[in-house]
């Protein structure tokens, strides 16, 4: 058993501290099934196997305290992060102490896969880390003190240690941050210039004769991702039941393509009877006025507010089912592949949460779903959409696929996929959508490079206000009265706060050299009592037609990179 010791900001022991998004995770940070309890001052652990595990919790983290460390009034916000797999032990853990542990091994982990060991001491992100690594071991000394200046020890753990622990984690998750925008800032510069993709053709001539088609993407041995040509390209979903001269305006102006989702609620809300009505005029407008190619789907998503409801009678009977989805493939194929040249042909599978099918079922709908698209549009552009992708649904349902496990399959596979899409949805009072920090984000990116096929960030987005779900839905673990807290980034969110968010997870996304494209999740917000897709309050627009301030920054964004510019310089983040 893992059992781990919270004081509260005063260093007392606390008797409030419902482990919100907690779970536990195993060798390769894969989640796995566990129950955490609390007790007051005690986060209990037990695992169903016999593996080292670590604990991944919603943890409030400070403001970060130490000389030359930029104010930052709000402290770093209310991130989920998480333990190094630790044994077990009768004896509980400090878990300040390791979560500080953990993001201090995170950060020299990236420094290496990053190739940022170069960096002088002088360099402001290594002065924070250092002064982190510096609190981290005043801490290891603290946690056993017996002073009375210390406070009331807690299971033989001093009040003081929780303190000086709380911030070297500060520390470290600001310096991890600052690496993530250091390298960011660094490889788009190498790839705006071209210089990225030229060096990998270079080093590829120069250890095989066979040289790829100009522009191709370029897989050099050992170097883990593949290296692609040209500039990312910036794009945004378009719900189809909004249109007008307004919407048009922020497209043309922000985005290089566009993404319509099929959501087949939307086409075929009766069984039987379609309607591409709204569907066809947005696409319509794109390919003929505004000259955007337009990216489709997901063709298959079984999310509760992309399915139609007359679809759950067949929810216990598989072979209907999968008659009746590729019958909806083939409609919907068959009636766009003259304007659409890009395919999500299903998105969020493994998940496994509203039709319970199994591992094999899960893989033969994606099978189906990707020959099938190949087998109607041989042209288009085929993308396998990975939702949740660090996998936290997978501690809490057995039946589902870790997603990593998931995409890896379907390439082992041999499928004709051309690209693995994610979606990074953060803010958001839904499963999945807890907020993580920029290096997080970095780091799942590169994680999926190593699939060795070029990846699309096809959902990313945070709100741009804090709007707490009616009616609540505590997770396990919470206390029943407060709700499922989705946590935020440096401060609540708002307008500015989404925008600074856009502007530096976007221009991480668009610094990997692997990544082809970055799709905001949502134009413009709902009104108000209609179906919300994606989040409330998610979009670059506001209901009545305003655009927001993550608009004018997206914008701005995009330009920059066809000028080729860092974007990062927008918040004054490097």
């Amino acid at each position: 058993m893992l059992s781990f010791v919270v004081f509260d900001a005063d260093g007392v022991d606390t008797a409030h501290f419902p482990p919100r998004h907690a779970y536990l995770v195993g060798p390769d940070e894969v989640p796995m099934q566990g129950e955490i309890s609390f007790d007051p001052g005690l986060v209990e652990c037990e695992k169903t196997v016999r593996e080292t595990a670590g604990l991944a919790v919603q943890f409030q983290v400070g403001r970060p305290e130490g000389p030359g460390v930029p104010p930052m009034p709000n402290g770093l916000g209310l991130l989920t992060v998480h333990t190094c797999l630790l044994p077990d032990r009768e004896q509980p853990y400090l878990l300040t102490i390791e979560l500080a542990r953990h993001r201090i091994m995170f950060f020299l982990n990236k420094m290496e896969d990053w190739g940022l060991f170069d960096l002088p001491p002088d360099n402001p992100v290594m002065q924070q880390f250092e002064l982190a690594r510096s609190q981290f071991t005043q801490a290891l000394v603290a946690q056993r003190a017996k002073g009375d200046e210390d406070g009331e020890p807690r299971f033989g753990f001093s009040p003081s240690a929780d303190k000086i622990a709380n911030n070297a984690l500060s520390l470290a998750i600001t310096a991890g941050e600052g690496l993530a925008l250091l390298n960011a800032d660094r490889q788009l510069k190498q790839r705006l210039s071209g210089k990225g993709y030229s060096d990998a053709v270079a080093h590829l001539s120069r250890l095989t004769p066979e040289v790829p088609p100009p522009g191709a993407p370029v897989l050099v041995p050992g170097a883990g991702h593949v290296v692609l040509s040209g500039p990312p390209q910036i794009g945004c979903a378009v719900s189809p039941g909004l249109f007008g001269e307004p919407l048009h305006r922020a497209v043309a102006a922000s985005c290089d393509f566009v993404t319509m989702p099929m959501r087949w609620v939307d086409l075929e809300p009766n069984e039987g009877k379609y309607n591409f009505a709204t569907t066809d005029r947005w696409i319509e407008w794109a390919v003929r006025t505004a000259r955007l190619p337009v990216v489709g789907g997901p063709l298959i998503d079984f999310r509760p507010q992309a399915v139609p409801e007359w679809l759950f009678i067949w929810e216990n009977d598989y072979e209907t089912l999968r008659d009746l989805v590729f019958e909806h493939v083939q409609a919907v194929v068959t009636r766009y592949r003259r304007t659409v040249s890009r395919w999500t042909v299903a998105s969020g599978l493994h998940v496994n949460t509203n039709f319970k099918i199994s591992f094999e079922q899960i893989m033969d709908l994606t099978r189906m779903c990707v020959l099938l698209t190949k087998k109607l549009h041989p042209a288009g552009k085929i993308q396998l959409e990975v939702a949740q992708p660090w996998g936290e649904y997978h501690a809490h349902n057995r039946r589902s696929i870790p997603p990593y496990l998931y995409a890896e399959a379907a390439v082992t596979a041999g499928l004709s996929i051309d690209a693995i899409a994610l979606r990074l949805q953060m803010g958001h009072a839904e499963p999945g959508f807890a907020t993580r920090d920029m290096m997080s984000l970095s780091a799942i990116l590169d994680k999926f490079a190593a699939l060795e096929k070029p990846i699309v960030v096809s959902a990313i987005g945070v709100p741009s206000a804090t709007i707490t779900p009616t009616p609540f839905r505590p997770r396990a673990g919470a206390e029943a009265e407060d709700p499922y807290e989705p946590g935020y980034w440096r401060q609540p969110w708002s307008e500015q706060a989404q925008a600074d968010w856009l502007t530096q997870a976007v221009s991480i996304c668009c610094s990997k050299p692997y990544v082809h494209s970055v799709c905001w999740q949502e134009l413009a917000d709902p009104p108000a009592g209609a179906t919300v897709p994606e989040m409330p309050s998610g979009g670059l627009v506001t209901a009545t037609g305003a655009p927001k301030a993550s608009l004018t920054r997206l914008i701005q964004l995009r330009s920059m990179i066809k000028e080729g510019k860092s974007p990062l310089s927008l918040t004054g983040a490097r």
